[in-house]
C-alpha cells in the first residue's frame, strides 16, 4: 500500500494536498476522505496514491469515507479539464461534481480552558484591564459564555449561541484569548431519508375521544399513516404516545419514496406519427449513437417543431440498448414538466437532479444513478456530472440558456463541458433550441457540429402572427404612458370573451423597480449595492435583487426628508395588479421568483393554466421557455426592449432568443396564436427579426457586428474581475495587475481595462474588471494563469481575483 496520498480539498488554491495514510486505512482514487486542515477537517477527493514524501511532514488521513470511487477515471478527468480551463481550484470543481452534502456533518464544539476558569473568578473585578478595553455587551457576553461552559464538558457551537446569545466574532476573540478550546468533530452521517409511520395493531380496552379520533384516522387509511399527517389532527400530542405506550400503535421508520413530478403528464409524445424533419432527425442521432464515437449535433428546431418528442424517442432508443442517457434543462421551472414526460416514458428508470431538491432528496438520487437503477437523467447544469455507466447520449435543451453557466467558483458552462465529457466518453452529444447561441451556430456552419433543421411546427401548425406596436405613438396619440397599450388591451378581452388563454410577460418583478425623489433627485438604492432597490407592494418592503437587502417603504426621502417621493416603472406585479383591474372577471395568475418559492409553486401554476383554471398567466421570462399549453392563443410582450439599453455586447442576441422563444407559447394547439409586442424601439433589428421568426436574417446581422469587434465567436473572451470591500483595495490591486498587463508581452490578446464594473459596488464588494479577448484559447489561458501567479506574489488574495473564462455576464 503506498504511504501517502494527494487529496483535492473545497478551498481556494490551485493545489492538492499530501497526506499520510495510516496503516489500518485503505482510501481509493476518486474516493473521499476526512483529513485535518488547519484548525478544521475537511473532507476531499483523493486523486493520486503514491510514495513520495512531501517536503514538509504531512498529517495523517482520520477516516476513508468511500472504500469504492465515487467518481470513476473519466470523471476526474472531466474535473481536471474544467480546473484546467477555467482556472478554478480542483477541490472545489470536485464538490460541485458530488451533491453529497447531506453526507458530511460539520460539527465544532467548544470547551472551557484553565484560563477561562481563571477570568471567570476574576469577572468580579471591574478594574480589570481586559474589561475596559470591550463593551460591556461584550464582556456580559463572555461571561456567559465561560458560566455556562465551566457546567460542562463540551459544548456544540450552535447550542452555545442559541443559550448565551454570543456572537461568531465574540468566540473567535476568546479562543485567541485561550478562555476557550474551539475543537472540529465533523465528520461523516447517514443521509438516508427516513419517514415515520403510525401503524395500527389493535383495538383493545376504553378509548376515550382523542384516542379514537386517532385510531379511526389509522383504520381509514389502510392502518398506516405517517407521523406529519397525524400531527395535522387536533388533538394532544400525549394522545398518540399512550397508545404506543398500551400496545395499540407501533411507530416504525421506513425509507421514504422517490420524489415525483406533480405536473400532469402530457399526451405522450410517442404517440404521433413523427413528420419527416422529426424522423430524419432522429435517425441521425441514433445513427450516431450507434456509430458508438464522438458527434456533436445541434438541432435547430422552431418552437412548437416537437423538439422533446425527438429527444425521448432518442432516450428510449438508448435505453432499449442497455445504456445511458442525461437530459439537460436550463431552468429548476421546465424540470416538472420534463420530468412527467420522461416519468410517462421511462418509469422508474428517470433520476432528477436539480437545486430545488433538498441534500437529502440530491444524495438519493445520486446514489440510485451511481447504482445503475437510474439510466435516464434530466436535471439542470449540475446534472451533466451525473455518475452514469455507459453513456451513450447527452441531451442540452435550450442549449443557449445563460443558467448553464455557472456565475460562483468553478464558473463552468454546462453546455461546453456536456460536449468535452461526450468526446470522452465517445458518446453523442446534441445541442437543441429554437434560437441557438451565436457561438453554437458559428461551429455548425463551420461543420464542428452536425446541423439538423425542423423547420416546422409538428401537425402543420402555423407561426403566430406577430403585431409591433410602436409605444412612442401609443403616448403621442393617448397623451400618457401606457403599461398595456390600447391594441394589447383589445386582443386580451377578445381571447378571454372566446374562453381562450393568455400570457403576458414583463422580464422584470415587483411592482416598481425605482424610487426616486422629486426634491433632490435621488434614488433609494441598497446598503450594499449600487443598484436601486424594487418596491415590493405585497410584503411591504423595498428589495435588492442582487443581495437580498431589504428596507422598509419610505414615506419621505432618506436622503433630504422631502415627503415627494415618487415610484416610478412597472414590475410584474404591478402589471397583475393593471390587469385585475382591466378585466376583473379575469382569473389571473402570475409566475415570477417572488410567487414561486420551489417546484410545488411552479408545479400549481402550470397545472392551473393546463387545466383551464386560469384565464391569464403573468409573468417574467420564467413563462417564456418550454411550456406546451395548448389554451393559449394570444402572447403580450410588455417592455419587450429593455435589455437593448444594457451595456452588454450579447443584448441584442438575448432580447432576440426572449421574444422568439415567448412568442413560441402562442398557438401550439389547435386554434391560431397571435403575439403583440410593445417596444420602443420597433426599428431595431433584434426585435424585427425577432417579429418575422427568421433566425438566419437575425444571425448572419449580428455576426457582422461581432467580427468587426472581435466578440465570440471570432474571440474567446474572458472577464478578470477585482473586488474588495475597501475601495483602496480594490483600485489599488486592479492599478497592479493592469501594469502588469502592460509591460507583459501578450501578442494576439487584447486586455482593456482595469475600468470600474457596470455595477461598481455588489453585495458590498467594490468592483474593477478586464476584459481580455484573443482568438487564441491556449494563449489566453497561459496568460491568465500567469496573472493569477503574479496576484499572488503581490499578496492579492485568490478569492478576490475572479476569472471569468467564457463569461457571460460583463456586469
Amino acid at each position: 500500500m503506498p504511504e501517502f496520498c494527494d487529496v483535492a480539498l473545497p478551498v481556494p488554491l490551485d493545489m492538492v494536498f499530501t497526506y499520510r495514510i495510516p496503516a489500518d486505512m485503505v482510501p481509493v482514487v476518486g474516493g473521499r476522505v476526512l483529513v485535518p486542515f488547519r484548525q478544521q477537517r475537511m473532507s476531499g477527493v483523493v486523486t493520486e496514491l503514491h510514495d513520495r514524501p512531501p517536503k514538509v511532514q504531512a498529517k495523517n488521513i482520520l477516516q476513508v469515507l468511500d472504500a469504492t470511487p465515487l467518481l470513476d477515471e473519466q470523471l476526474i478527468r472531466l474535473g481536471q479539464w474544467i480546473a484546467d480551463y477555467y482556472l478554478a481550484p480542483l477541490g472545489d470543481v470536485f464538490r460541485s461534481m458530488l451533491p453529497l452534502n447531506a453526507e458530511f456533518k460539520r460539527t465544532i464544539t467548544y470547551q472551557i480552558a484553565e484560563e477561562g476558569h481563571t477570568a471567570l473568578h476574576n469577572a468580579g473585578n471591574t478594574g480589570s484591564s481586559a474589561r475596559s478595553r470591550k463593551t460591556p455587551e461584550e464582556h456580559l457576553s463572555e461571561i456567559r459564555v465561560l458560566d455556562y461552559l465551566s457546567q460542562r464538558e463540551s459544548t456544540r457551537e450552535q447550542t452555545l449561541r442559541s443559550s448565551t446569545r454570543v456572537s461568531k466574532s465574540v468566540l473567535a476573540g476568546m479562543v485567541r484569548k485561550k478562555w476557550i478550546a474551539r475543537e472540529d468533530v465533523s465528520g461523516a452521517r447517514d443521509a438516508s431519508r427516513v419517514v415515520k409511520l403510525a401503524v395500527f395493531k389493535c383495538a383493545e380496552g376504553r378509548l376515550n375521544p382523542n384516542q379514537q379520533l386517532l385510531i379511526d384516522t389509522l383504520a381509514a387509511s389502510g392502518g398506516r399513516v405517517t407521523i406529519e399527517t397525524l400531527a395535522g389532527i387536533e388533538v394532544p400530542r400525549t394522545t398518540l404516545a399512550t397508545l404506543v405506550k398500551r400496545g395499540l400503535v407501533e411507530i416504525v421508520e421506513e425509507p421514504a419514496e422517490l420524489v415525483r413530478s406533480k405536473v400532469k403528464a402530457r399526451p405522450s409524445p410517442l404517440d404521433f406519427k413523427f413528420n419527416p424533419a422529426q424522423a430524419n432527425a432522429l435517425g441521425r442521432i441514433q445513427a450516431n449513437v450507434n456509430a458508438g464515437k464522438f458527434a456533436g449535433m445541434l438541432l435547430h428546431g422552431i418552437t412548437g417543431s416537437g423538439k422533446t418528442a425527438v429527444y425521448l424517442a432518442a432516450m428510449r432508443s438508448v435505453l432499449e440498448a442497455g445504456r445511458s442517457a442525461i437530459l439537460l434543462v436550463p431552468e429548476i421551472g421546465l424540470t416538472p414538466a420534463v420530468a412527467a414526460d420522461l416519468h410517462q416514458v421511462f418509469g422508474d428508470e428517470v433520476a432528477i437532479l436539480h437545486s430545488a431538491l433538498s441534500d437529502q432528496e440530491r444524495a438519493e438520487q445520486w446514489h440510485r444513478i451511481r447504482r445503475g437503477e437510474s439510466r435516464m437523467v434530466v436535471g439542470t447544469r449540475s446534472a451533466v456530472f451525473a455518475p452514469v455507466s455507459d453513456l451513450a447520449l447527452i441531451i442540452v435543451d435550450e442549449e443557449q440558456d445563460s443558467s448553464y453557466k455557472q456565475e460562483e467558483m468553478p464558473r463552468y458552462h454546462a453546455r461546453d463541458v456536456a460536449v468535452v465529457r461526450a468526446k470522452m466518453a465517445n458518446a453523442v452529444v446534441v445541442l437543441g433550441s429554437a434560437t441557438p447561441s451565436l457561438e453554437s451556430y458559428y461551429n455548425a456552419t463551420k461543420n464542428k457540429y452536425e446541423l439538423l433543421q425542423m423547420p416546422d411546427r409538428v401537425q402543420q401548425r402555423p407561426l403566430p402572427e406577430v403585431e409591433i406596436i410602436d409605444m412612442r405613438q401609443e403616448f403621442q396619440e393617448t397623451g400618457n404612458e401606457q403599461v398595456i397599450s390600447r391594441k394589447l388591451a383589445e386582443e386580451i378581452k377578445e381571447r378571454l370573451e372566446r374562453k381562450e388563454q393568455v400570457m403576458v410577460l414583463l422580464n422584470r418583478r415587483g411592482y416598481s423597480p425605482v424610487v426616486l425623489c422629486r426634491t433632490c433627485g435621488k434614488k433609494l438604492e441598497c446598503k450594499n449595492c449600487a443598484i436601486a432597490l424594487t418596491h415590493h407592494k405585497r410584503e411591504h418592503r423595498m428589495e435588492c435583487h442582487y443581495c437580498g437587502y431589504t428596507a422598509v417603504v419610505p414615506k419621505s426621502c432618506v436622503h433630504c426628508g422631502s415627503e415627494y417621493v415618487y415610484f416610478l416603472g412597472t414590475g410584474s406585479e404591478k402589471l397583475e395588479e393593471l390587469l385585475h383591474g382591466m378585466f376583473p372577471q379575469a382569473r389571473i395568475g402570475r409566475l415570477d421568483r417572488d410567487t414561486v418559492k420551489g417546484h410545488e409553486d411552479f408545479e400549481r401554476a402550470l397545472n392551473a393554466l393546463n387545466e383551464g383554471e386560469l384565464d391569464m398567466l403573468v409573468g417574467t421570462q420564467m413563462i417564456a421557455k418550454g411550456h406546451d399549453i395548448h389554451g393559449v392563443t394570444l402572447v403580450g410582450v410588455v417592455g419587450a426592449d429593455m435589455a437593448l439599453g444594457m451595456p452588454d455586447f450579447r443584448a441584442a442576441e438575448r432580447t432576440f432568443q426572449l421574444l422568439t422563444q415567448v412568442a413560441g407559447r402562442a398557438g401550439r394547439g389547435n386554434s391560431p396564436g397571435k403575439v403583440v409586442l410593445q417596444t420602443y424601439f420597433p426599428d431595431h433589428y433584434a426585435v424585427q427579426y425577432a417579429a418575422r421568426h427568421d433566425f438566419e436574417g437575425f444571425y448572419d446581422k449580428e455576426l457582422r457586428f461581432r467580427s468587426w469587434m472581435h466578440y465570440p465567436p471570432y474571440s474567446a473572451l474572458a472577464n478578470v474581475l477585482i473586488r474588495s470591500d475597501k475601495l483602496d483595495d480594490a483600485m489599488q490591486w486592479s492599478g497592479i495587475l493592469g501594469r502588469w498587463f502592460e509591460k507583459t508581452r501578450h501578442e494576439g490578446i487584447r486586455v482593456l481595462g482595469p475600468a470600474a464594473a457596470p455595477i461598481v459596488r455588489l453585495k458590498r464588494d467594490y468592483r474593477y474588471h478586464f476584459v481580455l479577448k484573443s482568438p487564441s484559447r491556449e494563449k489566453l489561458n497561459a496568460l491568465l494563469r500567469s496573472m493569477l501567479v503574479y496576484a499572488s506574489q503581490q499578496k492579492i488574495p485568490r478569492t478576490q481575483v475572479i476569472v471569468d473564462v467564457d463569461a457571460l455576464w460583463l456586469m
